[in-house]
């Protein structure tokens, strides 16, 4: 299980997260849905340990995060909001300092990227350097690096970007295998279609504050009629401008 208690941070004068509290639980597929600059990848960095937020804590099965970074990260197979790192590296050779870094067996290390490599059409480019993918070659490279140690927490910061109609429909049925075998799979997302697919609990942010924290099954039943995605901006988006005047009015009577 993770939580975050009353995490906040702030970069000079703009707070990019306020007080957020979510509980994740095993077995779970939790979405956290906001627009660019929600605070979406300011959470998923304080999770992996990338930054340090400026109160509150991070605990993973009881340890706190500060406290026991080493030993939580091992746990975590992360994927980046970007893919453009290590790109003098050829693949191969990132997937083997990946496979270093968490302890991972030459045996083992074989049997998972034989595995990935099938899956994600990336076997004939293992010998490529990261410099020469396109942007989705990239992003796949990244997530076979991520699950390469078979870890049981899975955090993804909007891990379909760039990938083709495959290799996005394999990805997701890896999130919903690993979920069910009751690990944690934490995903940032935009794309309302894909948060109302795969995930059991989510979380919309604005403006670095949560705004919902449930189930999309229990959000649309609060808004029968609703699309997704109209609940979604009426929460998070902008409004419009009878909505923006309606507001004003009420403020003005003091309502």
């Amino acid at each position: 299980m993770i939580e975050l208690k009353n995490i906040s941070k702030t970069y000079g004068m703009k707070q990019a997260l306020k007080n957020i509290n979510v509980t994740i639980k095993p077995g779970e597929i939790f979405g956290l849905i906001g627009h660019n600059g929600a605070g979406k990848s300011t959470a998923i960095k304080s999770l992996v340990s990338i930054i340090e937020p400026s109160e509150g804590e991070i605990w993973v099965d009881g340890e706190q995060l500060s406290e026991n970074r080493l030993n939580i990260k091992k746990r975590i197979g992360y994927v980046s909001d970007s893919p453009d790192m290590f790109l003098r590296l050829t693949a191969a050779e990132y997937w083997n300092l990946i496979a270093v870094a968490y302890d991972v067996s030459e045996e083992e290390k074989t049997k998972q990227l034989k595995k990935f490599m099938e899956l994600f059409d990336m076997t004939e480019h293992q010998s490529e350097v990261i410099s020469s993918f396109s942007h989705g070659m990239r992003q796949k490279t990244f997530i076979i690096g991520a699950l390469l140690p078979n870890p049981d927490i899975w955090i993804l910061d909007e891990p379909m970007t760039g990938l083709d109609p495959q290799a996005s429909f394999d990805l997701k049925e890896l999130m919903k295998q690993h979920a069910a075998e009751g690990n944690i799979v934490l995903f940032s997302t935009h794309a309302l279609e894909i948060a109302q697919q795969l995930c059991n609990h989510i979380a919309i942010l604005k403006k670095g504050e949560i705004l919902y924290d449930g189930t999309t099954q229990d959000l649309i039943a609060q808004n029968e009629n609703e699309s997704l995605e109209t609940i979604y901006l009426k929460l998070a988006g902008r409004q419009s401008k009878v909505e923006e005047n309606e507001s004003s009015a009420l403020f003005e009577r003091g309502e």
